[in-house]
């Protein structure tokens, strides 16, 4: 036990879980810490296992990391047999159950979390043959198949791939291959710059360049957090849409219903519930129990040749005759109360076959409908997303048909009125044509009779004249009109002036008298400010002068002390040196500037006499290149030259 916890703490404390465990510190850990790590490794194994277990249920951790056990293939160890024993060692976080599954998934893991990949594709999804009747069900469920089996066959062969590597020659190859294409395109990079540096503002326009990549692939990055919010948004509306719907639902079933139809409902749902939870359940479970015993008794023992299942196959025949001959007995004996037991025990069994099929049909008839109402709901955010409207179901259904109909009698009365109208329509607008052919003949026989009487166009002057009043009357209407709706609406205007005065009259009162509280209140501000800043300044002096004080105090106390090093300390002292050391300093600044000048004039001759000797060799020297055409002369003036320079040489005129 003791190198198991050992085992396991040394790997924790190694990546990636680094726990920063040791023996004592890992044995008095809480069961609750103990669960927490136990998933931490099964997270690492199955990433889709990263749970805080404080927010789950113990049942709910205890269902998902045995459901993972299983498919990782864990066997508990041999002292634990019962596998409720083992589940409830889970669940409380047992020491002598958790340890060796750590022991167990640590010591594997990159096994376990290819077990782990691997199942999450190649556990097939059983289908109940009821649902492969359907044809799209079974052409889904033949597609899931074939998509198993080549996924069986591309992940063999990249496991071959990974185990059968590449040859050093090929990659050698592949590397020489990948050093002249780097060439290539440094050489291009190269000639591009060349190119590049004969533009002008060629910096600025790189840096432009690589900021329009930059914004580029921001904007690819943004363009992709707009698509993503969109599902998001369009996945937040459907399941809004959802709880829309039922909350609505439940809400008409809630009205409609009365409470004895309620009642009735959920005593039918207590039955059938509590028939399931009492009866078809444990019955279930307790098969499902048996099986599992069976075949976890079936895995552990070794395994069967051919001659141990021939002598199996005996046995069972054995069996068999000993049941017949049994049967063959109790046949014999013909007992009646037997028989009427045997009679009743039929009928129970039938009874009961019965039951337990309807609550199968019930039971599959639930989920038929469950299936049902997601597909409507489907249907419905399909129809609201084409055409923006709900579909109505049920009361709602009966409600707009009703509502339809009463529309559609309505309609029907208003489309027989409007026919009605039209047809009004069409008589009046013919009797006004008539009218007014009527009316031409007549204007057109008026003016012929003016015409004859020498009155042309009176009738036309007459009807301007009569129409010109209309209008003058008409207008002076409307002034009148006019006038008065403007005194009106003067009088109503002092009214509101007035109304508003006087509403506003206290308000002003006392506003005045804000405004004076206000002027003292800012004068009693500015004065409190004045106080403060002088407060503020008055404190800032005390500071400095209490600061001076305490220096005075403490150069008086260095001063007298008969201690040298705090006479030292003291600041007299300090500048008393540092006048002696200038004075010193002084003293030796006024020696040195009177030895200057007193070497000044013989310094200011010697170098007048070495500026004058350098000016005789220049002039020596043009002498020399002037008479170097002649040979012989030259030769003998070079002679003279020398022997002038030996008696003209700087030895003569030199005062060291």
């Amino acid at each position: 036990m003791s190198d198991q916890i050992k085992f396991i703490v040394d790997n924790l404390n190694k990546e990636p879980f680094r726990k920063n465990y040791n023996l004592i510190t890992f044995d008095s850990l809480e069961p609750m810490q103990l669960l927490q790590i136990l998933n931490d490794i099964l997270a690492e194994i199955d990433p889709k296992q990263i749970v805080d277990i404080r927010e789950e249920m113990p049942e709910q951790t205890a269902k998902r990391m045995l459901s993972l056990l299983g498919i990782l293939k864990y066997k508990p160890p041999g002292n634990v047999t019962d596998m409720s024993t083992f589940r409830q060692g889970l669940v409380i976080g047992s020491k002598p159950v958790i340890y060796p599954v750590l022991h167990w998934l640590l010591q594997r893991t990159n096994e376990l979390k290819k077990r782990a990949y691997l199942a999450r594709f190649l556990i097939k999804l059983e289908v109940p043959s009821e649902f492969l009747q359907d044809e799209t069900v079974a052409d889904t469920n033949k597609q899931y198949e074939e998509l198993m089996e080549a996924f069986k066959t591309l992940h063999k062969e990249c496991e071959q791939l990974k185990t059968s590597g590449f040859s050093t020659a090929e990659i050698r190859r592949d590397i020489s291959a990948m050093e002249e294409e780097k060439d290539q395109l440094i050489k291009r990079v190269e000639r591009l710059k060349k190119r590049v540096e004969t533009v002008q503002n060629h910096q600025r326009m790189l840096k432009i360049a690589r900021q329009l990549r930059v914004e580029k692939e921001r904007e690819e990055f943004l363009a992709q957090q707009k698509q993503e919010q969109k599902n998001q948004l369009f996945h937040a509306v459907q399941r809004l849409q959802r709880v829309q719907n039922q909350l609505k639902s439940m809400r008409h079933a809630a009205a409609d219903a009365k409470p004895e139809s309620l009642m009735k409902r959920l005593e039918e749902e207590i039955k059938f519930n509590s028939y399931m939870v009492t009866e078809k359940f444990p019955k279930e479970l307790e098969s499902k129990k048996k099986e599992l015993h069976f075949l976890q008794k079936v895995v552990s023992e070794p395994a069967m040749g051919h001659s141990d299942l021939l002598e199996l196959e005996s046995k069972i025949n054995e069996v068999n005759t000993q049941i017949n001959q049994l049967i063959e007995k109790k046949m014999m004996r013909n007992e009646p109360i037997e028989g009427k037991l045997s009679l009743y025990r039929q009928q129970a069994s039938i009874i009961s076959r019965k039951k337990e099929a309807k609550a199968d049909e019930l039971q599959e008839t639930k989920e038929k409908l469950a299936s049902l109402e997601r597909e409507v709901s489907v249907k419905t955010n399909q129809t609201r997303e084409f055409d923006g409207t709900e579909v109505l179901k049920g009361d709602e259904f009966k409600r707009y048909v009703s509502k339809l109909r009463s529309k559609s009698t309505v309609f029907k009365k208003k489309h027989q009125i409007i026919a009605e109208f039209k047809a009004e329509f069409g008589l009046l607008q013919r009797t006004e044509e008539l009218l007014k052919q009527r009316h031409e003949n007549i204007q057109h026989q008026l003016q012929t009779i003016e015409e004859k009487k020498g009155i042309s166009g009176y009738s036309y002057t007459q009807e301007e004249l009569e129409r010109v009043s209309a209008l003058k009357s008409e207008v002076d209407e409307m002034k009148g009109r006019t006038l008065d709706d403007m005194s009106e609406m003067v009088k109503k205007l002092n009214s509101l002036v007035s109304e508003k005065k006087s509403a506003l009259a206290p308000v002003i009162k006392e506003l005045r008298q804000l405004r004076q509280k206000c002027q003292e209140v800012r004068g009693l501000r500015e004065e409190c400010l004045q106080e403060e800043s002088r407060y503020h300044y008055t404190n800032c002096m005390i500071k400095n002068l209490e600061v001076q004080l305490r220096r005075a105090t403490d150069e008086m106390k260095a001063y007298v002390s008969s201690d040298q090093q705090e006479k030292r300390k003291a600041i007299r002292e300090q500048y008393t040196k540092n006048i002696a050391e200038q004075e010193n300093l002084g003293k030796k600044l006024r020696e040195k500037q009177k030895a200057v000048r007193e070497s000044h004039g013989p310094n200011m001759k010697q170098a007048k006499m070495w500026r004058d000797f350098e000016q005789l060799m220049e002039c020596k020297k043009q002498c020399f290149l002037k008479q170097q055409s002649q040979t012989s002369i030259g030769q003998v003036l070079f002679e003279s030259s020398w022997s002038s320079e030996e008696r003209t040489s700087p030895e003569m005129y030199w005062q060291p």
